[in-house]
């Protein structure tokens, strides 16, 4: 009987705890009695047959998860059975199914077990009676089988294999898929990486962009406002200022970062820079590449044409300006509810809308009880149409002459 055959028997009868290891041999019983690395005939999916002792250890700890039996077995140093073949395994040799295609019908020969006879083994004798074949047991303990005096000498079938064997892949060759191509993941992934570094670049030539105008703004003798009486003031004006005055650098105006407000990062260049108002939903759809961290616009039109044109950076994440970035805070659209002004630093919205014009955008057909809250703050209401967007020019330019007048009187206080 083969050992894959005796260990599915005493599983099936519930008798595994009578599977005793006896130094390099698993003991059955007292009915058979193999050797720990003696192959089974069971093949994993990876094509080795399992040994006896990983079986063993296998049915003896299958309770337990994967992860426990694999650290379990690798402090023992046994072999594991595959995470694959755990399930087949085990109802094969529970008996919930009577064979399996992982079996080896032509295995290698195995030794002849060795079944202890009770009634036929002589106290006097070194050879127990009652077996065809002659059992010597030496003084170790090790048996060796003797068949009319001549020692047995069994084939190396598994050796035999191996030197007819023809390897039909290496281990390059085994990650290889068929009818696969990855060609594709790898331009997606080229795509991505390309989209990214050209959004980045346009960023910072945005940044570059608005930087040189306010400097040949300052050479001109013309500042970011727009005077009545004149076009400009200081030659070199200087932005550095505390309290409520306007700070060194490109203005910033604030977004929320919530899309129920009606303008966003995502459609605030389209909004201030064409005139043109376009819902969120839609601009994240045509957006190809990462969300923007900051976003450049300039006024492009105005009632004025002689009048100069002026940058700022739009943001909406507050949480990453600095104290100094704060001075150059001009406006914000309000969303209407008051945690958009936490952890700012002020201490209330009077001293908020004080030294930041505030927006608040909204369809001209909403209830008044979306502004009801707004209406308390000094804050503009800018209402636009559902429909005509037409009309989106008019609202645009408001906010805009709102935002002027508001950064003319920060800069002379």
């Amino acid at each position: 009987m083969d050992p894959l055959s005796v260990l599915r028997d005493f599983t099936i009868r519930g008798e595994v705890d009578k599977i005793i290891r006896v130094n390099e041999e698993f003991r059955f019983g007292t009915d058979y009695s193999f050797p720990c690395s003696v192959e089974t005939t069971y093949r994993s999916k990876q094509g080795n047959l399992y040994t006896l002792e990983t079986l063993v250890f296998y049915i003896q700890n299958h309770h337990l998860k994967h992860t426990d039996y694999m650290h379990k077995s690798l402090s023992l140093r046994v072999p594991a059975v595959t995470f694959t073949d755990r399930k087949p395994l085990l109802d094969y040799l529970n008996g919930k199914v009577s064979t399996s295609d992982s079996i080896v019908w032509n295995p290698p020969m195995f030794p002849d077990e060795f079944r202890p006879d009770p009634f036929g083994f002589d106290p006097d004798s070194s050879k127990p009676k009652g077996n065809t074949n002659d059992v010597v047991l030496d003084e170790i303990g090790y048996t060796h089988f003797d068949i009319k005096d001549k020692e047995i000498e069994f084939a190396d079938y598994l050796g035999i294999l191996r030197s007819i064997e023809k390897p039909l892949k290496d281990r390059e060759g085994i990650l290889e898929c068929k009818n696969r191509d990855f060609y594709s993941v790898l331009v997606a992934s080229t795509k991505r990486v390309e989209e990214k570094q050209r959004l980045e670049s346009q960023q910072r030539k945005d940044g570059l962009v608005a930087k040189s105008r306010l400097m040949g703004a300052e050479e001109r003798g013309l500042g970011l406002n727009y005077g009545e009486e004149t076009m400009g003031y200081d030659s070199k004006p200087k932005m550095h200022l505390k309290g409520s005055k306007l700070g060194e650098g490109v203005p910033i105006i604030l977004v929320p970062s919530a899309f129920q407000t009606l303008i966003t990062i995502y459609n605030v260049k389209e909004f201030l820079e064409d005139g043109v108002f376009v819902p969120t939903d839609v601009k994240v759809k045509q957006m190809k590449g990462a969300r923007p961290e900051c976003v450049t616009v300039q006024k492009k039109f105005s009632r004025d044409r002689d009048r100069v044109v002026t940058a700022y950076e739009v943001r909406d994440k507050p949480s990453v300006l600095k104290s100094e970035d704060w001075d150059r805070v001009v406006a914000v659209f309000v969303l209407g509810k008051e945690w958009q002004f936490k952890d700012w630093p002020f201490k209330d919205h009077v001293e908020i809308f004080n030294r930041i014009i505030g927006f608040f955008m909204r369809f001209e057909d909403d209830s008044v009880e979306s502004a009801k809250i707004v209406k308390q703050w000094n804050v503009k209401i800018i209402s636009i149409s559902k429909n005509k967007r037409h009309q989106d020019r008019a609202a645009a330019l408001e906010v805009w002459d709102r935002l002027e007048e508001f950064v003319r009187g920060r800069s002379h206080s």
